[in-house]
């Protein structure tokens, strides 16, 4: 009886004092559940004529004013990410006078806490319009809408004014402002602003704002300081002197040098001729525990075959096929290049051989290379089976190709064969400048096969080709003699050229 009575005050006491669940219906699932019908209706509502209710509603989109009624038929309120899909589609209709309806709303009639990335989105969406002052606009009225501005919003409109360059313009006059809006300046809008100021050949203001950066204790990371350096080495009024001392600077701010980094310092040493650097640099990079590349022991062999370096060429052919590397057709361009220029054109045909054994098909340079040396020792037989070579193998014939056999033959007085690949380049369409053929109808010219110069002539006038003043001079020597020959041929002849609009030599 006593354990009965005890239980009896303890229920009691339940009823009174316990605490009972909310109504489920209050519940914040139910909400969600409220808000997922509500976003159904609304996409719906898109695909319907907009009802007299929503056309008597003053001032207001469509699209709008079928959000509200949507999340009205539910009980609930937009939230925020609604007002986002709104937007979003409204920009991609191009429709943005509503979305300035759709902002002042946010602004003025709801009381959420609007998330920044909508402000971040839209900010790109004007850039891509070329509404870049809309952009500008929102980013300094984000506060009225009940966010604060952080770095991402700042890095935001930074990114898309950097894209224009009357657009970066407007940066400074941002950055003070965004100093009045408290957002403070992070590593990353640095970043903008440097690879925007190497992009626009500002390196110098580059550099101010990476010792700005060291000054207010901020972390540079390395893909900013190598940047900064591959912009630096294409400055052409830049000395040797210089780099290599912005080279030792950045070494004492702790930037490890990558490959990328040594390939730039030594292609700007090698433009500039200065090629001990540049192997000083390449010695510093084995010291570094960076084993260079092909492209890098390409440059510096092509520079030291510039400086006639040759017995040091050999050296570094000799190291970097020690080292294992596997010279592509660059280099061994450039190694049959310096080859030809001591004369020694045999040896660069034999490394033809070479090249193909290691996998490496010699290409249309390095077959002109070797008809130019052979060209200027006169070996006019020893060409023409390097040509048939190429035929051959494929290898398609170019302008420069051309150039390099009618010159040589010409040189030597073989203007008949000359004249014969003057005739292929021009039907092959290669003939753009007269410059290269002026010796062929010249010899023509001299040895009075004046009709078959003018024959060239009229082929280069049907090609647009111009022909130059010697062969005019050349012409009219052999007219002088030969005038009742030639005469009306010739005056037909400039008067067509003359009334046939050309393309100019160079």
């Amino acid at each position: 009886m006593v354990r009965s009575s005890a239980l009896k005050r303890a229920n009691l006491h339940l009823r009174k004092h316990r605490k009972w669940p909310l109504s489920p219906y209050k519940a914040k699932w139910h909400q969600t559940l409220d808000q997922q019908q509500a976003k159904q209706k609304f996409k719906q509502s898109l695909t319907t004529p907009p009802t007299k209710q929503q056309q008597q509603i003053p001032k207001q989109p469509h699209i709008l004013s079928s959000l509200l009624q949507s999340f009205s038929i539910y009980n609930c309120e937009p939230p925020p990410e609604a007002y986002h899909f709104v937007i979003k589609t409204l920009a991609e209709n191009s429709q943005f006078c509503d979305i300035s309806s759709v902002l002042d709303h946010i602004e003025k009639r709801e009381n959420f806490e609007t998330p920044e990335f909508i402000f971040i989105d839209l900010i790109k969406t004007y850039a891509d319009a070329h509404r870049i002052q809309d952009s500008v606009n929102l980013f300094y009225k984000i506060p009225k809408f009940r966010c604060v501005p952080s770095v991402y919003s700042l890095n935001a409109l930074l990114s898309v004014l950097c894209r224009n360059k009357e657009w970066v313009k407007m940066v400074p006059q941002i950055l003070l402002k965004s100093q009045l809006m408290n957002i403070r300046i992070e590593e990353s809008s640095f970043r903008i602003l440097i690879s925007t100021l190497c992009r626009i050949n500002r390196v110098g203001f580059a550099i101010e704002l990476l010792n700005c950066m060291l000054n207010d204790g901020f972390c540079v990371d390395g893909k900013t300081c190598s940047l900064i350096l591959s912009s630096v080495c294409e400055q052409r009024d830049l000395s040797s002197d210089e780099l290599l001392g912005f080279v030792q600077e950045m070494k004492k701010l702790g930037f490890c040098f990558g490959m990328v980094d040594y390939t730039n310092v030594i292609r700007s040493l090698v433009k500039k001729e200065k090629v001990f650097d540049a192997l000083g640099i390449l010695n510093q990079m084995k010291s570094d525990g960076i084993k260079p590349d092909i492209v890098c022991y390409t440059m510096v062999l092509n520079g030291v075959i510039v400086q006639e370096d040759y017995v040091k060429a050999e050296e570094l052919f000799d190291e970097l096929l020690v080292l294992g590397l596997v010279p592509d057709v660059y280099t061994y361009n450039v190694y049959i290049n310096g080859l030809c220029k001591q004369n020694n054109v045999e040896a660069g045909i034999k490394m033809i051989a070479c090249m193909e054994e290691l996998g490496s098909k010699p290409d249309v340079i390095t077959y002109n290379t070797l008809l130019q040396a052979l060209c200027k020792v006169g070996e006019l037989n020893r060409l023409r089976e390097l040509v048939k070579e190429m035929k051959w193998k494929g290898i398609v014939l170019n302008l420069q190709t051309y150039s390099i056999m009618i010159d040589g033959l010409a040189s030597k007085g073989d203007i008949i064969e000359a004249c014969g690949l003057f005739e292929e380049a021009l039907n092959k369409g290669l003939c753009t400048q007269s410059s290269m053929f002026d010796e062929t109808i010249r010899g023509l010219c001299q040895r009075g096969l004046v009709r078959k110069a003018l024959e060239l002539l009229k082929q280069m006038a049907d090609k647009d080709v111009s022909p130059g003043a010697r062969v005019w001079e050349a012409l009219l020597l052999s007219c002088v003699s030969k005038l009742d020959f030639v005469n009306t041929s010739f005056i037909r002849l400039v008067d067509q050229i003359l009334n046939t609009p050309c393309k100019m030599e160079g």
